[in-house]
């Protein structure tokens, strides 16, 4: 499993409407692209984005579920790249003095991807959700999506 911390100097609730908005959501993650439909946004128990993810000619395209919401505290999602595998990604905020702390915590989602997703390839995972982080600080604070 992969996890990752760090500060945004925006309020908690700057920070849910960022990871919550499904466009932002898929346009934040690194190495994904922007939802290719239209629906419900990720802050809703069984919302669903579709994405891709990679570069050609590694692309795939498959979708992510928001499982467990509880706003605007926690998000949890399935995510899939299939035949890549699939994780389980948790986004944590808490409330700080001078804005949100925000944590991911990103496991195997079934038990194949743990070829993918395990202590070997965590400091690959831990580079990506860092970048993703990274991203979703620049969107909250600054409200831009893509430089």
């Amino acid at each position: 499993s992969a996890l990752w911390g760090g500060e945004v100097e925006v309020a908690v609730a700057r920070v849910w409407r960022v990871a919550a908005d499904r466009v932002r959501c898929a346009g934040g993650g690194a190495g994904a692209s922007v939802s290719r439909d239209s629906g419900l946004n990720c802050g809703a128990v069984g919302a669903r984005f579709s994405h891709g993810v990679g570069l050609w000619p590694l692309r795939v395209k498959d979708n992510t579920k928001s499982i467990g919401v509880d706003p605007p505290r926690r998000l949890k999602m399935h995510a899939r790249a299939r035949p890549l595998g699939t994780a389980s990604v948790e986004l944590v905020l808490e409330s700080e003095a001078d804005g949100t702390h925000v944590t991911m915590h990103e496991t195997a989602g079934d038990p194949l991807s743990y070829l993918a997703i395990n202590p070997l390839t965590d400091w690959l995972v831990h580079l990506r959700n860092e970048e993703s982080l990274r991203r979703l600080k620049r969107i909250a604070e600054t409200g831009v999506v893509k430089t």
